[in-house]
C-alpha cells in the first residue's frame, strides 16, 4: 500500500524527519533524506508488526490533501512510501476467483511493470483500497 509521509526537512545541524500520519508511532529521522527514507521503511514495518501482534487492524493510507490540512505538518514536504502490508494481514487463504481474460491480462501486465509481488498481492491491495474508500 502506498502510505503518505510527511517530511520535515533538515539542515546542517538538524536531521530530516519522516512521519507516517496513518501509522501510529511511525516516525523517524536521518542525517540525509536517503537515511531517513530507509529508517522510515523499517519503522513502518516495526509498527505494523506490533499492531498485527496486538490484534489491531492495519491502517489504510489516508489522503495527502487531508493530511496537509493538519497544522501539525504546516510547512512540511510530502511523499509516498510503498509498504507491503500482506505479512500483517493474517494467514493467507486460497480462494477460487473467476475474472474475464482481459482483466487478468491487464492485472498481469500491471504486476510485471510495477514490481508487484504477485497477481494475488495486486488483487488483495485493490480490494483493501476499495474497502477503505467506502
Amino acid at each position: 500500500m502506498q502510505y503518505p509521509i510527511a517530511i520535515e526537512w533538515g539542515d546542517e545541524t538538524t536531521a530530516t524527519g519522516i512521519v507516517f500520519p496513518d501509522i501510529p508511532g511511525a516516525a523517524t529521522a536521518g542525517d540525509t533524506i536517503e537515511q531517513a527514507y530507509e529508517a522510515a521503511v523499517e519503522v513502518a514495518h516495526i509498527q505494523l508488526e506490533e499492531l498485527a501482534a496486538s490484534g489491531e487492524p492495519i491502517p489504510t493510507p489516508g489522503d495527502i490533501a487531508r493530511h496537509r490540512q493538519n497544522p501539525e505538518f504546516a510547512g512540511w514536504g510530502w511523499g509516498i512510501i510503498d509498504i507491503d502490508v500482506t505479512p500483517y494481514l493474517g494467514k493467507t487463504e486460497k480462494v477460487n476467483v473467476t475474472l474475464p481474460g482481459l482483466v487478468i491480462r491487464q492485472i498481469d501486465e500491471y504486476v510485471s511493470l510495477h514490481g508487484v509481488k504477485s497477481r494475488s498481492a495486486f488483487i488483495a491491495s485493490a480490494a483493501l483500497e476499495k474497502l477503505h474508500h467506502q
